[in-house]
């Protein structure tokens, strides 16, 4: 994720259709195409008078937007956040998921969370506990220790100096034309699509540092 202003759409890294049935073509194609689009039209637009900042990274733009006058920091923590952790989220997603973790994440997870199962039960708990708009996390606090964590919003985990590792978003975007307001349903679905190969590439370089 590391580039600069102008920021750009890449493109998923599967068909709009391939998580069918678990999210549905439609969907996928207006949250990518459509929201997070304006995300990236937006932080474009926050940044275009501001030639400094045009050469910082996403995470960069996250963690300094709160030390900026608000009226430009303020659009800027929303705007790279939506970016941030929608690419996040889709790039944690495939169409050939293992189900279970992987490797040293799988170890970590039966370490921090007891087995898998408990795992499961308590990241969906945080999930639906979101109340409105946001996400659920799993995050690395850089040892190799894990927690769960929601944030609201766009906001990330990042400023609290945790290393993300897995994602689900919870607004209601991500899953209405689907599911409509079942949330638990959504959620129950995406449990068939997590690429636990990337989350576990994603722990591995948050033990690193």
């Amino acid at each position: 994720m590391s580039e600069h202003y102008p920021f750009e759409n890449k493109p998923l890294p599967y068909k709009y259709d391939a998580l069918e049935p678990y999210i549905d073509e439609k969907t996928m194609y207006l949250h990518h195409d459509k929201h997070l689009q304006t995300y990236i039209h937006n932080l474009n637009n926050a940044l275009r008078d501001h030639s400094r900042l045009q050469k910082m990274t996403l995470e960069q733009l996250i963690l300094i937007s709160g030390k900026l006058p608000e009226n430009v920091g303020l659009p800027i923590w929303r705007n790279a956040g939506g970016v941030y952790n929608h690419r996040f989220y889709f790039q944690g997603m495939t169409p050939s998921s293992t189900k279970r973790p992987l490797g040293a994440l799988a170890e970590a997870i039966d370490k921090n969370f007891g087995s898998f199962e408990n795992f499961r039960k308590k990241f969906t708990d945080a999930a639906m506990s979101v109340f409105g708009s946001g996400y659920a996390w799993l995050v690395s606090d850089g040892r190799g220790n894990l927690n769960i964590m929601t944030t609201p919003n766009q906001d990330t985990p990042l400023p609290d100096g945790l290393c993300p590792i897995l994602n689900i978003d919870v607004w209601e975007h991500a899953y209405y034309l689907k599911n409509y307001n079942k949330r638990d349903e959504y959620i129950g679905n995406w449990w068939h699509v997590v690429n636990w190969l990337k989350a576990n590439e994603r722990y591995l370089i948050c033990k690193k540092g």
